[in-house]
């Protein structure tokens, strides 16, 4: 059986069903392959961010949080709860509720945008041809003018610390434990792990994350990463840097840890062990080789500025092909490849990228750290403004955390944001904006931002760039 199509899209993640979507409102006939299955064997489209990742994870950091506050701030509200509880079935049943319910509404959008969404694996043949293997073994042959790959990506696993899918877990195991650990290990520091490990701390996990590096989120401009692994370490995350994980045993009773920290050896014991070190990207049984897809030395699609690989009417997109793996950056790649094939000329800003850390408080951050925008050869001048003069924040019962904005001494232009405190996940789209279009610092204060917001401090950082702030008495500062 042959099928023909303009378009065929392997991958039904954050990359690929966007780029399916928006192929198809141009007027192409196309196709989305995804092989996805849930821990049920129930098929989805949607990947590891709505099925394992993103959406799952923040679905139980909110749970998680709502846990917190209960416990440590309805007082101060003057609210008396009493004894509270933990369901955890529960909690975890909503998890995949909002899951379930996302991953269900992308088929709604296939069958609006006249998508054909086919379960199953999909292998590049050559000469416009992708064959799909449903799960029930039937196959097919699809061809196609463009095939996009979008494969995405899976988690690294250590050699020193192999999943066995019971003690030790990957990022997907962590959001299934049915129990709270009474000790849990955390390899790695980064997004992922600071996440997984601030959901099982807040229900009473002793919580230890061993992160190799010796800086806490080296990509994150040093003073609000500093101010964030304050705040991480207050709720009771015992996070250990410098700390090179050399072994891993898991037993009956648990898993045994060994590390190198400060010349010296240790061992801890943990109930269950994440390891959350990274993702890399998945290309397995995709026949990149009989397609003529050549593969980067770290098992990436190499592609040009236009998203071609080196084979002919074949691209890829997101995850697959390295940078910033993240789901919104997946997005925004497919939409620009279906356009581009279309004829448009789309591009994506790769120097305005938000990153968000869902913690509580979050930690965000847009273009360039003070650090980066130096060695970069700019003369910067920056302005911190902390959330305790935050009227809203305050009210809250959240006031810590600060936003600094990075500035060109010389021009003004905004150079990165960075971002530690309440819902600034939120407050990143701004950022994102003023460095799309390249704002300076005084457009954002010429910005009129409502009272009482959190919005608030992002201003009063813009006015501290030039030591104009009303609401603080912090000094600009410049280097």
């Amino acid at each position: 059986m042959s099928d023909s199509y303009d378009v065929v899209v392997v991958g039904g993640g954050p990359a690929g069903y966007p780029a399916a979507i928006r192929a198809a409102q141009l007027g192409m006939k196309t196709a989305c392959i995804d092989a996805w299955l849930n821990r049920d064997n129930t098929p989805a489209f949607g990947g590891t961010c709505l099925n394992a990742g993103c959406i799952p994870s923040k679905a139980l950091l909110e749970s998680t949080e709502l846990w917190h506050r209960a416990h440590h701030e309805f007082a101060a509200h003057g609210l008396k709860v009493g004894d509270i509880k933990l369901d955890l079935a529960q909690m975890l049943k909503r998890k995949d509720t909002v899951s379930r319910a996302l991953t269900s509404g992308i088929k709604t959008l296939f069958g609006s945008n006249k998508v054909t969404g086919l379960f199953g694996t999909g292998k590049l043949l050559g000469n416009g041809q992708v064959e799909v293997t449903a799960h029930d073994g039937k196959k097919q042959t699809l061809t196609a003018r463009h095939i996009i790959i979008a494969t995405g990506s899976e988690p690294v696993n250590l050699k020193v610390a192999p999943f066995d899918g019971e003690r030790i877990v990957d990022s997907w195991g962590a959001l299934e434990f049915p129990e709270v650990p009474r000790r849990l290990g955390v390899i790695g520091a980064g997004v992922i792990g600071v996440e997984l490990g601030s959901v099982w701390s807040r229900l009473g996990a002793r919580t230890v994350l061993l992160e190799a590096l010796p800086n806490f989120l080296p990509m994150v401009d040093a003073q609000v990463a500093k101010e964030a692994l304050r705040q991480l370490t207050k709720q009771g995350l015992d996070i250990r840097l410098g700390a090179k994980v050399t072994g891993a045993k898991a037993g009956k009773g648990g898993v045994t840890v060994e590390f190198e920290q400060d010349g010296k050896t240790q061992k801890e014991e943990f109930d269950k062990l994440i390891v959350a070190v990274g993702r890399k990207p998945y290309t397995k049984g995709l026949g990149c080789d009989a397609a003529g897809v050549a593969l980067d030395e770290r098992g990436f699609v190499k592609v040009d500025a236009h998203y071609k690989t080196g084979a002919a009417g074949i691209y890829a997109v997101g995850d697959v092909i390295g940078g910033a793996m993240l789901a919104h950056k997946g997005i925004e790649e497919g939409v620009a490849l279906a356009e581009q094939l279309a004829g448009h000329h789309t591009q994506v800003n790769y120097n305005a990228v938000p990153s968000v850390v869902y913690t509580a408080p979050e930690i965000a951050w847009v273009g360039k750290s003070e650090e980066q925008a130096k060695a970069d050869g700019h003369t910067v001048k920056t302005g911190v403004s902390s959330f305790m003069a935050s009227g809203r924040a305050k009210a809250m019962e959240q006031a810590v955390g600060l936003i600094k904005i990075i500035s060109d001494a010389k021009t003004d232009r905004v150079l990165g944001v960075q971002m530690v405190g309440p819902y600034v996940s939120e407050l990143a789209a701004e950022a994102v904006l003023a460095l799309e279009y390249a704002a300076t610092t005084e457009d954002i204060v010429l910005t009129m931002h409502a009272h009482p917001t959190l919005s608030e401090t992002f201003h009063d950082a813009a006015q501290l760039v030039d030591g104009r702030a009303i609401h603080s008495v912090n000094k600009p500062k410049r280097a």
